[in-house]
């Protein structure tokens, strides 16, 4: 699994990663939906020069990658890690990435824009993953003149990301507001103050595993830290509103939670056969059950693992051969069994 997800965090109960991503650039060179061969090489070299070649400590800790030169299972299996993004494998002729040796940073080249740096940890290290986020910036910037506007700030291709061009996001495990049915009044009034939901994989997926992500829709007329402020501050209130519920469960449903947990741990460690969304809703309760204390013997850290493990492209590629859906959840449900009784 992704070495990101190593350690806890701050709030590791519930924030399971905090993440920032900054889209940027170049000056004069056209964005990556218009550019051809020659203009994405251009891109690429500009940007492994100003890390790969560069005489800052960045230049031991990354090492670049194209895309075209990746398998197409292993391109989504870094997609579903969160190393890069699904938007980056539509175009792997003229694109790359330079991935950091603890994968925590990742810089996505020629994506929607020419750069997308991203950083990830675990838990609600937003500040921490802005402040490493911010100095690979300015190593960057210190190498390629960037496009930007005094009025506008950085120039990006979509109008949403102009301004710092930064996406602050935090990814939450919310089971116990969706039990209430707490958890669409809260996710309204989170939309309602500038901030969006989306789900495991960003927009357009599922909230699969009650697992949701929280980040800013604006990046104009704010800086990062007001950014980032705000973000932590509406995360604090949904993490307090998630323990409460919890709370209200354990003392007036507790014989009904602990089933649900154990009802779910008992197909986990038993089932033949599970497809990724059943899997996801299961591995759900069981981190519910951990996070409650019904569940004592086993560790949050087991069951963030499997829940990004056990997607498709993943199981596909730990199997070693091709196989078809049927003999994908044949393989997981193993995997899973394996896991949990080890």
């Amino acid at each position: 699994m992704s070495k990101w997800l190593e350690g806890k965090g701050k709030e590791n109960d519930i924030v399971i990663s905090s993440r920032i991503r900054l889209a940027r650039n170049i000056e004069n060179i056209k964005f990556p939906y218009l550019m051809n061969k020659d203009d994405s090489e251009e891109v690429i070299n500009n940007i492994k020069k100003a890390i790969i070649e560069s005489n800052t400590v960045l230049s031991r800790d990354f090492d670049f990658h194209r895309l075209n030169k990746i398998s197409p299972l292993d391109r989504k299996v870094l997609a579903e890690k969160h190393l890069i993004s699904h938007n980056l494998l539509e175009t792997p002729e003229k694109s790359g990435f330079l991935l950091s040796k603890d994968e925590k940073v990742t810089i996505m080249i020629n994506e929607e824009d020419h750069i997308r740096i991203q950083v990830l940890f675990p838990g609600l290290e937003l500040y921490k993953s802005w402040e490493l986020c911010s100095n690979i910036d300015d190593v960057l910037e210190e190498n390629i003149k960037y496009a930007f506007d005094e009025k506008l700030g950085y120039l990006t291709c979509c109008p949403t990301n102009i301004g710092t061009g930064m996406r602050a996001s935090v990814m939450l495990h919310l089971p116990c507001l969706v039990l209430t049915g707490q958890i669409n009044k809260i996710l309204q009034a989170v939309s309602q103050i500038g901030l969006t939901v989306r789900g495991i994989y960003g927009e357009g997926t599922d909230a699969l595993g009650d697992l949701f992500q929280i980040s800013n829709q604006t990046t104009l007329g704010e800086t990062e830290e007001e950014i980032i402020d705000k973000l932590k501050n509406i995360v604090i209130q949904i993490i307090a509103k998630e323990r409460s519920a919890r709370d209200t469960l354990l003392t007036k449903k507790r014989t009904e939670i602990e089933d649900r947990v154990f009802r779910s741990w008992g197909i986990l460690t038993n089932s033949r056969i599970i497809d990724s969304k059943e899997a996801m809703k299961l591995l759900s309760h069981v981190r519910m059950g951990i996070e409650m204390g019904i569940i004592k013997d086993i560790g949050l850290q087991v069951i963030n693992k499997l829940m990004f493990s056990t997607q498709p492209a993943t199981i596909q590629k730990y199997s070693g051969i091709d196989l078809d859906a049927k003999q994908r959840d044949i393989k997981r449900a193993k995997f899973i069994r394996e896991k949990l009784k080890n």
